[in-house]
């Protein structure tokens, strides 16, 4: 079960290293795929610096959950999992409520199952 826990935690981590690089360096093409259909095209280059402050966000979430792998002690690495988890989770929620309802399934679903995932290893 905590090989599986860290298995998620760094799919989690790379899909945020995945939106890191799609909103701050790939916003008006990738972005322009991604988001084909819920965001007008022409909103894209006004809105890049914006794409970019919000992938930053997404990369501090990574760098987080890819610390969880640098730690020794278990109970400090399951306590930071925990947390960089629980941010990801809230962050698709609120995603989900006021953005785009797929959010919740791109990202906090893998969240939520890796959150639990990671509680019953410990």
């Amino acid at each position: 079960m905590l090989l599986l826990s860290k298995i998620l935690i760094g799919f989690v981590a790379f899909e945020h290293i995945y939106i890191l690089y799609m909103e701050m360096f790939a916003w008006e093409t990738l972005g322009k795929k991604t988001f084909k259909g819920s965001f007008p095209d022409e909103l894209f280059k006004p809105t890049k610096k914006l794409a970019a402050n919000q992938g930053l966000y997404n990369g501090f979430l990574a760098a987080g959950l890819i610390w969880t792998f640098l730690i020794s002690d278990e109970a400090w690495r399951t306590n930071i999992a925990i947390f960089f988890l629980s941010c990801v989770a809230v962050a698709g929620i609120y995603g989900a409520l006021t953005a785009s309802k797929r959010i919740f399934f791109v990202q906090a679903l893998p969240a939520i199952i890796t959150l639990v995932v990671t509680i019953l290893a410990n």
